[in-house]
């Protein structure tokens, strides 16, 4: 399954259980993933949106590799290592990478 697919299966999730994200401030992350290049998962209202392509002004930037994108949507990924070895770059508010990770952390088990 491509991680875009997998990607929305998690939209669907968040947005039919919106209890986690309803107070989240409106923000875009972007995501500039090796293969399947940008990708920007966008909170509005309470509601995430996926949309292809880079955003004018992301509140952070994670690039990394579509597996490791893949492993961080499954909780697989250890993200302070994969930081910390250079396999997870983030541009911009790293708290806000990890408030990302907290986001769908909750998900992953529903």
């Amino acid at each position: 399954m491509s991680v875009l697919l997998e990607l929305e299966e998690m939209t669907d999730k968040m947005n039919n259980q919106p209890e986690y994200i309803a107070n989240e401030k409106d923000r875009v992350f972007q995501l500039d993933l090796k293969e399947s290049g940008s990708i920007q998962i966008v909170l509005c209202d309470g509601k995430v949106s996926v949309i292809e392509g880079e955003a004018d002004d992301p509140a952070v930037k994670l690039r990394m590799s579509d597996s490791h994108f893949s492993s961080l949507l499954k909780g697989d990924l250890n993200t302070t290592v994969a930081f910390m070895t250079g396999g997870l770059k983030v541009e911009g508010n790293v708290g806000l990478a990890l408030k990302l990770q907290e986001i769908l952390k909750k998900y992953q088990s529903l």
